[in-house]
């Protein structure tokens, strides 16, 4: 399949877990990829492995949640490619996070996180619209999670924030010929949800499952290359749950 030839598409966080995932599965359909990372040693070795495969990538060290950062990685994209159409933010602190509750989380922490969780999206959101509408339109998935229909602290909250908006930009953005939708996935077996969610918590989610099993990157990927591909192009400003079934939404 090709369904991405002659597209560019922007991958944050994509230096390793899920993220990587998305990246080379857009790769294998054809896209030239922006391996988007504040891990830039990560971003390399994921982008060399796509070049290995036949596969264009470049590897571009980025803070989601500092502007120019986000600036300069889309200048990167263009230089290299000489557009973009897609962009996934998946970027986020997850592994290695703190647990706490909103009322007695570190403060410069609790901003810190939310700069890049939250507003880490719109950051390079508004870093390619414009390079997008050149192009004609494009496409945007966002990274929600079932964290935002149950308690999880300010990483819910999060993405509480992010389903608002992936809604809110979709008026933004679609007269633009821009769509924009996110992605809630379920428990995932990664290495960040191994080192940083108690086991034994997650243990008694996939219990209760439809589907008892823990997902995995390669479950999301289907998700986020439909809504990117023209295969979703009257689909805007909705929240796509892959979870195994775990929540229900009437």
């Amino acid at each position: 399949m090709s369904r991405f030839e002659n597209k560019v598409a922007i991958v944050t966080g994509a230096g390793g877990g899920i993220g990587q995932v998305y990246a080379e599965a857009l790769a294998r359909e054809g896209a030239a990829v922006v391996i988007a990372d504040i891990n830039v040693e990560g971003a390399e070795k994921v982008a060399a492995g796509i070049k290995a495969e036949g596969g264009k990538a470049l590897a571009v060290r980025v803070d989601v949640s500092d502007i120019d950062s986000a600036n300069d990685m889309a200048a990167q994209a263009v230089a290299e490619f000489g557009g973009i159409d897609y962009l996934v933010n998946n970027a986020a602190i997850f592994g290695g996070m703190k647990l706490d509750g909103l009322l007695t989380v570190d403060w410069d922490y609790y901003r810190k996180f939310m700069s890049v969780n939250l507003d880490g999206a719109l950051v390079c959101t508004r870093a390619v619209f414009a390079h997008m509408e050149k192009r004609g339109g494009g496409s945007i998935v966002n990274q929600s999670s079932t964290a935002a229909w149950v308690y999880a602290n300010f990483y819910g909250l999060a993405k509480v924030g992010i389903n608002g908006l992936t809604q809110q930009l979709s008026r933004e953005l679609g007269w633009r010929n821009i769509r924009i939708n996110a992605i809630a996935p379920g428990p995932i077996d990664t290495e960040a949800n191994r080192s940083t969610t108690p086991q034994a918590i997650v243990k008694q989610i996939v219990q209760t499952l439809p589907l008892a099993r823990m997902g995995t990157p390669e479950d999301l990927a289907g998700m986020c290359l439909f809504l990117l591909s023209d295969e979703a192009s009257w689909i805007t400003g909705q929240i796509f749950n892959v979870d195994g079934g775990q929540i229900i939404r009437s």
